[in-house]
């Protein structure tokens, strides 16, 4: 946790020596604007190559193991469906209401941001636009994984990583559990390297902060506030929506698993990290009343299956930063873009800003700057304390709720 707060530290002197530096540039040296904002942009290029880098291989490794490790719910049976169904239901109603509140408020139309790089803003968005059913079909089958590695086509990696899960899973455990450890294995440790990766985000932030303030003055942080409050809205009515399902479930002992996990809740909030809180809700929900044998299949796969406050943020941000950088995506390409970020967040562990890894992906696959991630990651700390407490507060209630179908929730669990 230390070293978490050490990064928002280092990358919060990042922002504040980036708005010092663009601002001098903006008013004191405007005849050197150009010239300062591409090259000091180089920091933000190195950091978010250097995530791009780890997207195709994270997402390969943590989708196979975790379909391979499925093949146990066979054995689950009926708990493991109802587990899956409501996973997918609340992503699902997670994403939409990120997309519907991020259309509504469009915080990211406060101010836009030229695009830069590599791309016009015509070719871009006219790319953008062009997205039909034959680029769709395209884009899920890959004629080459190795193409799609190349490239970072994630959802043709998804694709491939779900049949090759799959035939481990129906292989038989003697072939596969080296396999399946091994992938394990890289696995963890290119989280690790997500970690390592994250501690190059201060320079990235330098970079993309002081070129953006030296190119359009301090009207950015007009764009910060608006995002801020527009996002922790829409979270508000994702726990709305969540505790209305809670309770037509779980009914008045709603509010008694409130009481139970507002120690995980309160320490998932400080800390940015619903996996943090892991033992503790454990203990909780056992506490509560809900089976073991329940808790410890269910909770596992929801810090993997169910992150519905970090699913929110995801279209959240992707379409505010399409919105920031004046691209206009119709209706299709967003729920397109949201069925991808359903497939592609999944097996994707609840550690710190992971989601970003994601967003980057997604963001490159739609034809928006990938560097507008940059642009966010100051305020990111903020953003992920509300969404690691809703990760948590997700997780609490799916365990309750499918021990409560199961008939294996103690009505005096909470009487100790």
């Amino acid at each position: 946790m230390k070293g978490q707060n050490k990064l928002f530290i280092a990358i919060v002197i990042g922002l504040i020596l980036g708005v010092i530096m663009g601002g001098v540039v903006h008013t004191q040296y405007p005849e050197s604007i150009d010239s300062f904002s591409k090259n000091i942009k180089l920091l933000g290029t190195v950091f978010i190559r250097l995530v791009q880098m780890i997207i195709a291989p994270l997402v390969f490794t943590t989708l196979v193991v975790g379909i391979a490790k499925m093949s146990d719910m066979r054995m689950i049976g009926r708990v493991g469906t109802k587990a899956m169904l409501w996973f997918i239901s609340a992503s699902l109603v997670s994403l939409f209401i990120g997309l519907i509140f991020v259309n509504w408020l469009e915080p990211g139309h406060v101010t836009q941001l030229p695009i830069q790089d590599h791309s016009s803003a015509e070719d871009l968005i006219k790319s953008s636009k062009g997205f039909s059913m034959d680029d769709f079909v395209k884009h899920i089958f890959p004629k080459s994984i190795f193409e799609a590695f190349a490239t970072n086509e994630v959802l043709q990696i998804v694709v491939f990583s779900i049949m090759f899960g799959i035939a481990l899973a129906n292989m038989g455990e003697e072939y596969t559990k080296p396999i399946i450890k091994a992938f394990d294995i890289c696995a963890h440790a290119i989280l690790k390297m997500v970690g390592y990766i994250m501690w190059v985000a201060p320079l990235g932030v330098l970079g993309a902060i002081a070129a953006v303030v030296a190119t359009n003055g301090f009207q950015i942080f007009k764009v910060y506030a608006i995002y801020l409050r527009d996002f922790f809205f829409a979270l508000g009515v994702l726990w709305l929506v969540l505790c209305i399902v809670g309770y037509f479930i779980l009914g008045n002992r709603l509010f008694e698993l409130f009481r139970r996990i507002k120690e995980p809740l309160l320490i998932a909030f400080s800390t940015t990290s619903s996996e943090a809180v892991f033992p503790k809700l454990v203990e909780e929900l056992e506490r509560f009343g809900c089976n073991n044998r329940v808790v410890s299949f269910i909770l596992p796969l929801g810090y993997s299956f169910n992150l519905d406050g970090s699913m929110m943020y995801m279209t959240f941000a992707a379409i505010f930063i399409a919105q920031i950088y004046g691209i206009d995506m119709t209706i299709g390409q967003q729920i397109t873009m949201l069925l991808v970020l359903m497939l592609t967040s999944k097996g994707i562990a609840g550690v710190p800003r992971a989601s970003l890894v994601i967003i980057v992906a997604t963001c490159t696959m739609f034809g928006i700057p990938p560097e507008g991630i940059a642009l966010i990651l100051p305020i990111d700390h903020f953003c992920d304390m509300g969404r690691s407490m809703t990760n948590v507060l997700g997780n609490a209630l799916a365990t309750s709720a499918v021990s409560k179908w199961e008939g294996q929730l103690d009505n005096h669990g909470g009487e100790l």
